[in-house]
């Protein structure tokens, strides 16, 4: 996707993200990258949520790599999920049909709308190993 912001090309973010829970719900965490297109990771987010379901986990995900690329000025953002679920529900080909989701999904239109151009896919589990790690990295420590 070629976005242009005043005549030249618009600084595009490709965020990985990734929420996992141990138990559905159970303790949580949530793991994003942000890399600049073409470049390296710029950001990375790898956190405890405390109890949470999957799906609330993925969302909050996606938040805070969206939140890390608007704070970091990209323009532009690639978002790549292994949460087809979520993925479909912010394409507008899921309704979102779970309440308790809701303020999430309107959090993350939201922070999407701000950006010149987004892209959205869904991809398998191996294209989206680093943000994994950076989940199950934040669940391990909290064994200690």
């Amino acid at each position: 996707m070629q976005s242009e912001t005043h005549g030249t090309p618009a600084r595009t973010a490709i965020i990985h993200s990734d929420g996992g829970s141990r138990g559905n719900p159970g303790p949580a965490a949530i793991g994003a990258v942000v890399a600049e297109e073409g470049g390296g990771v710029v950001h990375e987010v790898s956190e405890r949520i405390g109890v949470a379901t999957n799906n609330v986990a993925e969302y909050r995900a996606l938040i805070a790599g969206l939140r890390a690329a608007l704070d970091l000025r990209f323009e532009a953002v690639h978002v790549r999920m292994d949460s087809e679920l979520v993925i479909k529900q912010l394409r507008g080909e899921y309704r979102v049909k779970n309440e308790s989701l809701r303020p999430l999904y309107e959090e993350a239109r939201r922070l999407l709308a701000r950006f010149s151009a987004i892209d959205l896919k869904h991809v398998p589990r191996a294209q989206n190993r680093e943000a994994d790690a950076l989940v199950n990295r934040a669940l391990d420590a909290a064994r200690g």
